[in-house]
């Protein structure tokens, strides 16, 4: 492995990122720290499938695994960036927080080298050259699948549920979020685990190196998950303090009172259309019609209308 690599990849994502700093103080929209960040993590993928000097296999599955997983997210936020508001806890911290440019310059430079360390697990692996077919080979993609599936499907349910106006102010308990308040942060983690299981064989100190993917994918829900649900009490209040009264924080599980614990929907659930109703045969009776009382014409001095 080449020690000066990652630190060229250090520099190079530091400088996309305050390139976006630089950029969001025009569009007051930071929530491009993510769309970057993701997107130097798939550009590092790639480039260490190509010059590491491990396995053909180990160099493959990492340009696979990890430009696919980055591509994904890199869609997922580019959507959220171009046609969503700036993202809550973002706006919250400009509006309500001093100095909030050099704030965001901070948190900008800290994507950065968080892309950078999280893309060191994927060197480590591109760089075993025992990958093959080994059990491990299989159990990194079986894990690797399931993690992928399981934050794009959290995702896509998520983002579903929020693109209907009826549902603001609601929260989502459906799906994959009715067993989890984040299941994409559990699924990413399951994700991250895949290229320690991949780059098995490797000498013990640069194993080790594979961990920074789960642990700081647990560091990542210290800091954020807090903030995230502060937030979520502010525009949500008592529905969001219900679900998390109810629902386990990361590990899928069953919510308290389950199976009964459906919540009330009726004031967020779409109507169908007229012309998807269903219409049925049974005859309405007699006692259900009221007679009303004749009108007097418009214009007669008694008509309430005059």
């Amino acid at each position: 492995m080449n020690p000066w690599l990652p630190l060229w990849m250090l520099l190079a994502n530091l400088t996309v990122l305050l390139l976006g700093w630089l950029v969001q103080r025009r569009t007051h929209n930071a929530g491009i720290a993510d769309l970057l960040w993701a997107c130097c993590i798939c550009v590092s993928a790639l480039l260490y499938g190509i010059v590491a000097h491990g396995s053909q296999t180990a160099q493959m599955l990492v340009a696979v695994m990890g430009g696919l997983w980055g591509f994904r997210l890199i869609m997922h936020l580019l959507h959220r960036v171009l046609v969503e508001r700036e993202d809550a806890r973002y706006r919250y911290l400009r509006e309500t927080r001093p100095n909030p440019d050099l704030r965001f310059l901070a948190l900008f430079l800290r994507r950065g080298v968080s892309a950078t360390l999280y893309s060191l697990p994927l060197y480590v692996a591109a760089s075993n050259p025992l990958a093959g077919s080994e059990i491990w080979t299989w159990l990194a993609a079986i894990v690797y699948l399931i993690g992928l599936s399981g934050e794009a499907y959290a995702d896509m349910q998520l983002s579903t549920f929020r693109t209907n106006p009826r549902h603001l102010g609601h929260t989502y308990r459906r799906g994959l979020w009715r067993y989890s308040r984040h299941p994409n942060y559990f699924f990413s983690a399951v994700h991250w685990c895949s290229y320690a299981l991949l780059a098995v064989g490797m000498p013990w100190p640069q194993w080790s190196l594979t961990l920074l993917g789960p642990l700081l994918t647990m560091l990542g829900w210290i800091i954020w998950i807090p903030a995230a649900e502060a937030q979520a009490i502010r525009t949500r209040g008592d529905d969001y303090r219900h679900y998390r009264a109810a629902t386990p924080m990361l590990l899928p599980w069953f919510p308290r009172g389950w199976p009964n614990d459906q919540p009330d929907t009726s004031s967020w659930q779409t109507p169908l259309p007229p012309s998807r109703r269903v219409r049925t045969a049974t005859p309405v009776p007699p006692e259900a019609y009221v007679r009303r009382e004749a009108r007097p014409p418009i214009g007669d001095p008694a008509s309430p209308d005059v």
